[in-house]
């Protein structure tokens, strides 16, 4: 029975990766700050569901807080770590800069700390497509270089992926770096945008849609994410010396067992289109209210997720119609609207 502890699991993502490992017949440690950035209720609801689960547990804590979590994994003594907590947010970052250096950068540098001490067989350290800033070639590949952020959430996450490259190289770490494109589904936080427009559809207030919907994103379907994720966990990176002949497409990198990959649909949508599919659903038309672009935001994410598909033969399917239903139900069902 694999060990693993998920930071985060309080969060949209870890909630949904926790629920997935503990049907599969793992012992899951979690690790979350239940921080205000959004209703912490939700948080804490997400934490009472897993911990129905006797073969669930969990440390409240900050990342930040070095004591605590080296109390935690250390105590728990896990096989696999999966990072995942983390300040999210673009439009958040520009204006509470520290939040994100703290959690992010700080944080990360402490999880490693831990895990320099307490080695384990696989760390899985979660990024977001935001690193790829202003490149603009497409479909983003984990081989192209991602050195021109646009915000300072996309760069607290590059700095943490560069941290946890520098700890594979000089220890031994066996790392991947999960690069997330435009995650959603069921348990969504309030601040993602299908959140926010079934929201104010529903109460006939208006929705912001930002560079005059010239717009598009490759939308992830949360438990097709948390799938590729489970499949990863089994594909650590090898040490350079004791690895076999490498593909040109592989972003395992040459000086240490570390690798990044990308987790997307390879699908993009049009803004324009998703809010069509959020009409139709709701049977309601919503109040457009058109803007300029926002500052750090980019207009276009694309995923090349063939490293995904070689390394576990899986690919994220969920049509974005499928995805946005089962969305919409669980929102109605629970805020009862």
């Amino acid at each position: 029975m694999m060990r693993v502890l998920i930071t985060g699991t309080a969060g949209f993502i870890g909630f949904h990766l926790a629920q997935l490992l503990l049907d599969a017949g793992c012992t899951v440690y979690g690790y979350d700050g239940i921080t205000d950035y959004y209703d912490t209720t939700l948080k804490r609801e997400r934490h009472q569901l897993l911990l129905r689960n006797p073969n669930f547990a969990a440390t409240e804590g900050m990342l930040e807080d070095f004591d605590t979590l080296q109390q935690a994994v250390l105590a728990f003594g896990p096989q696999v770590v999966v990072h995942l907590a983390a300040q999210a947010g673009v439009r958040y970052s520009i204006d509470h800069p520290r939040t994100y250096i703290d959690s992010n950068v700080i944080g990360t540098f402490n999880l490693l700390e831990v895990v320099r001490e307490r080695p384990v067989e696989h760390l899985l350290l979660a990024s977001t497509s935001s690193v790829y800033g202003a490149n603009t070639e497409m479909p983003f590949n984990e081989n192209e270089k991602a050195d021109t952020q646009l915000s300072i959430y996309a760069a607290s996450k590059k700095a943490a992926e560069s941290l946890a490259h520098t700890y594979a190289h000089l220890f031994g770490i066996p790392t991947t770096v999960l690069r997330f494109f435009t995650v959603y589904g069921p348990w969504g936080r309030p601040d993602l945008a299908l959140f926010k427009f079934v929201d104010a559809i529903l109460d006939e207030r208006p929705i912001d849609i930002y560079n005059h919907g010239d717009m598009q994103r490759d939308f992830t379907y949360v438990r097709d994410l948390v799938r590729a994720i489970e499949l990863l966990i089994g594909v650590p990176p090898a040490a350079a010396e004791s690895r076999g002949e490498v593909s040109p497409s592989d972003s395992i990198s040459e000086v240490a067992p570390f690798r990044i990959v990308n987790i997307g649909n390879s699908e993009p949508v049009r803004l324009l289109d998703f809010v069509e599919i959020i009409e139709e659903k709701l049977g309601k038309k919503a109040q457009r209210n058109y803007r300029g672009m926002q500052p750090g935001d980019v207009p276009a994410t694309w995923a090349n997720a063939d490293l995904l598909r070689d390394l576990t033969g899986y690919r994220p399917k969920t049509d974005i119609r499928a995805g946005v239903s089962a969305f919409v139900d669980w929102f109605r069902e629970y805020y009862r609207k």
